[in-house]
């Protein structure tokens, strides 16, 4: 069993290494959060949960909720890289292992699929998985979000972060050299536009609620929740009005269908979560949210509002979409989760600051120091209480 010292390796927006113990401790501080900010209703139990995107971020904090905060059976759907030889997992793979531990340590049920949860496969195997024990479920997440899709038709599909109908000019930050940075996107094609609709939108959405619907494995008034975001103003040309606003708009129309597919009288329905704009891979990505996240931070820290992945969930599930709780919706019908994110009193002072902030006065401006946290802490990286000069163990299995 290889046991190694283990440094970040950071490329652009993501690090090729992941710290197990690290990955592990972060875990254990989300499920302690779970379990004290949740109270079951033993008269309305959600009993059975699929997450579809559970390794990372909110679809992990929202496993974490299930099973450690309701005590539901979970099961989790994701593709992560395990470790081989010496060579390290993913910190996908690493939160993961440490959920199953901690599960299995307190008698609970916590089960993961890995593999692509775009594929037939996939989703042949993960009705399997129902049927054997798991379902049916009360509660669908779905938290999927990657760079590209294969279809059942074999046709591949790639999203991409562009704006539509005009090139953007405007504030970016560069990663790498920590500097407030001029950023200019060219428009996307409608190819690229379409693309994007295919992996980001509802398309998949709509084939695994079906499918799950007439296999029989969801249960009397199932509720099935997507996620998404909108964002400020400041990124709103190469976001919400770019190619993955079309999509999450394609997303939004699918919600709608799948609410009038699943309502039947028990509090079934289909809604999508507008979540908080937090720390993410894909969200480091895009050139002006993490100027914009730094920025947040600072502001929403200050006035106490501020929440990180496995808070943002404790309340979605909490106030929104347990059993028993009519979900609030805008008058679009989402879930807005974001709602102390865009507050006046929030974003009035968030608009001041991002005119303000220069690269020279970054550190007063902006909470970017906290993004960074965060950032390396997606890969297990300087997280409280973890000796990284110590080796430690890297082939953690999925127990």
């Amino acid at each position: 069993m290889p046991q190694i010292v283990i440094e970040p390796r950071i490329r652009g927006f993501i690090s090729l290494t992941a710290h197990p113990e690290g990955c592990a401790a972060n875990v254990r501080e989300q499920v302690a959060i779970a379990r004290t900010g949740i109270t079951p209703n033993p008269d309305a139990p959600i009993r059975s949960v699929l997450v579809l995107g559970s390794s990372t971020g909110y679809g992990l904090a929202s496993a974490i909720v299930a099973c450690f905060g309701y005590g539901a059976k979970t099961l989790g759907v994701c593709f992560e890289k395990a470790p081989e030889g010496d060579k390290v997992g993913t910190a996908g793979w690493y939160n993961l292992a440490e959920a199953h531990r901690l599960a299995k340590e307190s008698g609970l049920t916590f089960r993961t699929i890995n593999g692509d949860a775009f594929s037939p496969e996939v989703k042949a195997e993960t009705v399997r998985a129902l049927r054997d024990g798991i379902g049916p479920v009360d509660l669908v997440i779905y938290s999927l979000a990657a760079p590209r899709r294969k279809d059942a038709q074999g046709n591949i599909w790639n999203s991409t972060l562009k704006p539509i109908g005009g090139r953007y000019d405007g504030k970016g930050f560069d990663l790498r050299n920590e500097a407030v940075t001029e950023s200019s996107i060219e428009a996307a094609t409608d190819d690229e536009i379409a693309g994007t609709i295919k992996v980001m939108g509802g398309e998949d959405w709509r084939e695994w609620t079906t499918l799950l619907r007439d296999e029989g494995v969801l249960a009397p008034g199932a509720r099935n929740v997507a996620y998404s975001y909108i964002g400020p103003e400041v990124s709103s040309a190469i976001y919400r009005r770019g190619t993955i606003g079309r999509a999450k708009e394609d997303l939004e129309r699918t919600a709608h269908e799948l609410h009038t597919l699943l309502a039947d009288g028990r509090g079934g329905g289909s809604w999508v979560s507008v979540n908080k704009g937090l720390v993410t891979q894909a969200s480091s990505a895009i050139p002006a949210v993490p100027l914009y996240l730094s920025i947040l931070y600072k502001v929403m820290k200050a006035q106490g509002s501020h929440e990180g992945t496995i808070e943002q969930m404790v309340r979605l599930f909490r106030d929104q979409i347990s059993p028993g709780r009519t979900p609030h919706v805008d008058a679009e019908g989402r879930i807005r989760l974001d709602d102390w994110e865009m507050a006046a009193p929030v974003q009035t002072v968030v608009e001041e600051l991002w005119e303000a902030t220069t690269t020279e006065n970054l550190a007063n401006t902006t909470d970017y120091a906290g993004f960074k946290s965060d950032f390396y802490r997606l890969f297990g990286f300087g997280v409280d209480g973890v000796d990284y000069s110590v080796p430690v163990e890297i082939d953690r299995p999925l127990v």
